[in-house]
């Protein structure tokens, strides 16, 4: 199937390293058998980071690989020597990728910058070695602390997709046909509701040879704010968009009606949204004439500028584009 290397979701379990002990030893010489304490102190467990990676796009290479762990930190030995850290494992992922703790559903960040970095599980921190015990009434301790344990836990790892405009529509409103249409992207198209079941993004060509991203989300349905089909997981792709294009096909029974679901999907699952840049496109308008369009356009009320287009025969497509332009650069 088209889109099944791109996986936007991941559970994966990680162990951070625990820190290592310190030492309790005492100095000895040829010519001084009863030196002080000279025990270093023990090395920090190794951290489980998250690192940003621009060339990356899904996180698929993390889709088998279900325990992730760092190494320990080596414990502290005479002459002062402090062990050796244990050494961090990073996990490269796409930018728009959210971090959040399996149990508790609490985010611990967001990845949305190259090189960014998020410590997912810190290492645990080495023990004192016995030379910082040393006092006026303790000269030769011969005690140290142990080292730290490591953090561990479920994560899950959440993409966004990143674009400049967000295709949002019911299914089979026709978003994969528009993207092949303005783009060089290929995704499955066929007359059934969820031929689209993981995001596409297509670059599109603009005058003067500039270019914006656009993403075909799988459509919505309604109660998705709720979780219903895939909801959340379709929704959460939004978020990323700058620009939101609402994609209604000529042929439905209220144009106005199901923008209202649209709209009203979007605010559930983050009122946010609705502070995008937003335009209306009737898709499908090829199979309209002259006179019912003028029909239909005195039937539709909505508070965002809409205009009618059609994939298959181009009508529009320009001035799509020349809106969808104006928005992303306001």
């Amino acid at each position: 199937m088209a889109g099944s290397n791109f996986i936007d979701y991941v559970k994966i379990h990680l162990t951070s390293g625990n820190g290592g002990a310190g030492s309790a030893h005492l100095h000895r010489a040829k010519y001084i058998p009863k030196g002080g304490p000279d025990g270093g102190d023990g090395g920090r467990g190794g951290h489980v980071i998250v690192r940003g990676n621009e060339q990356m796009w899904t996180l698929l290479h993390l889709k088998y690989r279900k325990h992730i762990r760092a190494e320990n930190g080596t414990n502290g030995s005479k002459n002062n020597s402090s062990g050796k850290e244990g050494t961090d494992q990073y996990i490269e992922v796409p930018l728009g990728t959210v971090v959040k703790d399996a149990d508790t559903g609490e985010v611990l960040g967001e990845i949305t910058e190259h090189g960014e970095e998020l410590i997912a599980k810190k290492g645990g921190r080495g023990g004192l070695g016995n030379s910082h015990f040393k006092s006026p009434t303790n000269q030769t301790p011969r005690f140290a602390q142990p080292g730290e344990e490591g953090e561990e836990g479920w994560v899950i790892l959440e993409l966004k997709v990143l674009a400049d405009v967000g295709l949002v529509g019911f299914p089979n409103a026709g978003k994969s046909t528009l993207l092949s249409a303005v783009s060089a992207a290929k995704p499955e198209i066929a007359d059934y509701p969820f031929t689209t079941l993981v995001p596409n993004l297509g670059i599109v060509s603009y005058r003067g040879y500039q270019s914006f991203a656009m993403a075909d989300i799988p459509g919505i349905i309604e109660g998705a704010s709720e979780g219903k089909g895939l909801g959340h997981r379709f929704l959460r792709h939004i978020e990323r968009n700058a620009v939101l294009l609402y994609l209604i096909p000529a042929d439905a029974e209220d144009i106005n009606a199901q923008f209202a679901i649209l709209r009203r999907e979007l605010e559930a699952f983050n009122p946010e949204l609705l502070h995008k840049d937003q335009l209306v496109a009737i898709s499908k308008a090829d199979m309209l004439d002259e006179q019912m369009m003028k029909e239909m356009e005195a039937l539709i009320d909505l508070p965002i500028p809409h205009l009618f287009i059609s994939a298959v025969s181009q009508y529009n497509l320009d001035e799509l584009k020349d809106e969808l332009w104006k928005l992303m650069n306001k």
